[in-house]
């Protein structure tokens, strides 16, 4: 069994660093201080619309934003360094906050990383495309599919139940729109050098 390339360990045990602040902020129980909570922000506490993102409802929403923070990575690794995945998840992050404050009114609330993994997910999916891999295409209509199903018809009733929450689909749709739009300039530079 070979064993992984340096670059392949920083950018696991960057993903691990990231569930490992998850986890401790589920269990620190510091929703009162870092969720994402609009009156708040309009006062002043700018931090929450980045540390938002790394808080949890409960056990399964935790356990469920971990799994697709991990199953993505597997799935896209070629594509991140420990540097670009850390430089993407703050810029996913504040701009998952950024996108509920200012065009999502009625979102009063929100915690969970899952808006962050929607942006993620694309990231990769069409970094896939650029690389040549024609599965790139599928997931990337794929994940729009799902984002605009979730727009007219809402989460499932079973997984609203499982957290404990209302799933914010809004969340859902910024974290996709985020992700294309941290694509631009990498896309762009790409076709510079051509």
């Amino acid at each position: 069994m070979s064993q992984l390339a340096p670059l392949t360990k920083r950018l696991y045990l960057t993903a691990a660093l990231i569930s490992t602040l998850c986890v401790v902020l589920f269990y620190a129980d510091l929703a009162d201080q870092l969720a994402f909570r609009r009156d708040l922000i309009t006062e002043g506490q700018w931090w929450r619309l980045l540390t938002g993102n790394f808080l949890h409802t409960n056990d399964w929403h935790l356990l469920m934003n971990l799994a697709g923070l991990w199953v993505i990575l597997l799935l896209h690794e070629q594509h991140y360094s420990a540097t670009s995945l850390s430089v993407l998840v703050l810029s996913l992050g504040c701009m998952q906050g950024l996108g509920l404050l200012l065009f999502f009114p009625d979102t009063f609330g929100y915690v969970g990383l899952s808006g962050l993994l929607h942006g993620i997910f694309v990231f990769g999916a069409v970094m896939d495309t650029t690389k040549g891999f024609k599965i790139g295409y599928l997931l990337t209509l794929g994940v729009i599919a799902k984002v605009l199903y979730e727009q007219w018809f809402g989460a499932s009733t079973e997984l609203t139940a499982l957290i404990n929450a209302t799933v914010a689909t809004e969340a859902h749709l910024v974290g996709l729109l985020s992700g294309f739009i941290c694509l631009a300039p990498m896309l762009v530079c790409k076709r510079m050098k051509k």
